[in-house]
């Protein structure tokens, strides 16, 4: 069944009273909304793409109370995603796949509705050329707000760098929107922490606000003391075969009560992730850039424990179990020298 895009030129009425979860009375499907400001090139804004991180809509909504449509010092296309998990308060809906997973990618073709959706996005953007890409995130693990870039260009460092110190660089997953859009222009995606942080709504509006301003994104080197770059060099998923728990050894896979606490700590080298079933044969699969599965190269599988095999810092750790099972247990990352 196809995923209907609707375009607007205007603000919906009810848009900036609206929660996330009430969104749908609106703006019924994935939306684009375009905003005429005083600069014509647009800002591309993605919000809401998983329905339980509703940072965007209300940084977005806080922007638009503070300008009018004759002060906006920028125009903005706003990109409306999953509105139907938005109203139950979920990253997705079981019958769907994750929005985030579905834009145009070189190494995966989607024939799904939601994939065509993406394109026509996709398709539409590069008709306006936007200055800049922003998609805005929440998670549930604790992390500190970071920003993440697709490719290792003095314009994606300035950007990110606007938002925070902290700046992760990733080629995989495949089909986000931030790496189908750093072909059209400089992309960041940001997480701002966990849904209910009021501080992550004023950071994306400061950030938001910070570039209506900008004439254009600098090319010129950033300094090296303005950011720590970090690379993520694999994806840790647990199969679908085992069955886990942060809280109940009996599990086929037991894992650490206090793995949250390694997002972006340096863990050493012989670290316990999780202790396993003594009676299974039990891993957890990791994937590097190239898609290949590596665990043998990041853990050590014996004695029924699971222990890093080399000093790595994690980020995106949840204890939460859904999550794990639709997205990962977290990535793994390596400090980089900025170039």
């Amino acid at each position: 069944m196809p995923v209907e895009l609707k375009e607007y030129y205007y603000l919906p009425p009810g848009f900036l009273e609206s929660s996330a979860k009430n969104l749908h009375h609106v703006i019924p499907h994935p939306s684009l909304i375009h905003l005429e400001g005083k600069k014509k090139q647009p800002l591309f804004i993605s919000i809401l793409q998983h329905g339980n991180e509703a940072v965007g809509l209300y940084a977005v909504q806080n922007i638009l109370k503070t300008y009018s449509s004759e002060t906006l010092p920028r125009s903005i296309t706003l990109f409306i995603g999953n509105v139907e998990a938005a109203r139950q308060g979920l990253r997705r809906l079981d019958h769907q796949p994750d929005y985030n997973r579905m834009w145009p990618s070189e190494l995966i073709q989607h024939e799904l509705p939601e994939s065509k959706l993406m394109q026509k996005v996709v398709n539409r953007m590069k008709e306006l050329k936007p200055l800049t890409s922003i998609d805005l995130h929440n998670n549930t693990g604790l992390n500190p707000h970071y920003a993440c870039i697709n490719k290792l260009d003095n314009q994606f460092y300035h950007l990110a760098s606007l938002f925070s110190k902290t700046v992760v660089y990733f080629i995989q997953p495949q089909g986000v929107q931030s790496i189908a859009f750093a072909e059209i222009c400089p992309s960041v995606t940001l997480e701002c922490g966990h849904v209910d942080d009021e501080s992550g709504i004023t950071h994306a509006f400061e950030f938001i606000d910070a570039c209506l301003q900008l004439h254009e994104i600098p090319t010129t080197p950033v300094a090296k003391d303005l950011i720590d770059i970090y690379h993520t060099v694999a994806i840790v998923k647990v199969p679908g075969e085992f069955d886990f728990s942060f809280e109940d050894s009996t599990r086929d896979i037991y894992f650490n009560p206090d793995l949250e606490a390694y997002n972006f700590k340096e863990v050493e080298k012989g670290s316990l992730f999780a202790l396993t079933h003594p009676d299974k044969s039990v891993s957890i699969h990791v994937y590097n850039e190239e898609n290949a599965e590596v665990s043998g190269q990041f853990f050590d599988f014996s004695n029924n424990e699971i222990r890093l095999k080399k000093t790595l810092m994690p980020s995106m750790i949840t204890l939460d179990e859904n999550i794990i099972r639709q997205d990962c247990l977290c990535y793994l990352m390596e400090k980089m020298e900025l170039g």
